[in-house]
């Protein structure tokens, strides 16, 4: 199976580790400073107002995306809500019959937490994908991935750079 391609934007933050040539015919939405969906509310609201103007600012927030964050939100609120009530009623619960039962939030709790991981990672936002992504001033780069190619390729002189004189 290997490694999921990453998108081109988290490559060229990264410096394209791989050197490997960018997808020239990768869709390349605009990026955009995203209102939260109607839908999230309590903390995945917050989460959404915390954490999208960040991933804007490092231009990985798209028009598309919005989706994709909210369902980060919302399973990051999940996650808060089951460790809440961890926290407040214990790990154990005890049923009718006297016998301890492990809680059932802490399995929405620790299926939370993978998949929360795994939106994480998309978005460049673990300690781990945030180590490969390198964020520069220098992002304003144009967005032709073969551009920096060209500029530092040496140019053969031209017909346009003689003036006419014969010795050149």
């Amino acid at each position: 199976m290997g490694t999921r391609p990453q998108p081109t934007a988290l490559r060229v933050l990264r410096g394209n580790p791989g050197k490997r040539p960018y997808n020239g015919d990768e869709a390349a939405p605009e990026a955009a400073d995203l209102e939260p969906p109607a839908y999230l509310n309590g903390a995945a609201l917050e989460e959404w107002q915390r954490i999208a103007p960040i991933l804007h600012r490092l231009g990985l927030m798209t028009e598309i995306d919005a989706g994709a964050l909210a369902t980060y939100c919302q399973t990051f609120a999940r996650w808060r809500e089951a460790e809440d009530k961890i926290a407040a009623d214990g790990m154990v619960t005890v049923d009718r019959f006297g016998f301890p039962h492990l809680s059932p939030y802490v399995s929405i709790a620790q299926k939370s937490v993978t998949q929360l991981k795994a939106l994480l990672c998309e978005f460049g936002m673990t300690p781990s994908a945030r180590s490969r992504v390198r964020a520069s001033a220098d992002r304003d780069r144009p967005s032709d991935p073969f551009a920096e190619f060209d500029a530092r390729r040496p140019r053969r002189p031209g017909p346009e750079d003689h003036d006419g004189d014969p010795s050149d």
